[in-house]
């Protein structure tokens, strides 16, 4: 395949992939806020912290890169 057959596929707009990384930036943190404030109590609290944490890191990452406009 060479470089033009891409040209000639359609592409998702850029208005609901900005809206799909905002969803999946506050999903991220939200979910990892949750780890946090022990939601899920069947997880050791120390493992809870730390996947909330991760998934903390990971969603400022993700705002970082949305806003430096690479999804």
């Amino acid at each position: 395949m060479n470089g033009e057959d891409n040209r000639n596929q359609t592409q998702t707009p850029k208005g609901a992939r900005l809206a799909f990384g905002i969803l999946m930036v506050l999903v991220y943190v939200g979910v990892g806020l949750l780890f946090i404030c022990k939601f899920f109590n069947a997880i050791d609290y120390t493992v809870s912290c730390v996947i909330g944490a991760l998934l903390i890191v990971y969603g400022i990452f993700r705002a970082y890169r949305l806003y430096r406009g690479g999804n």
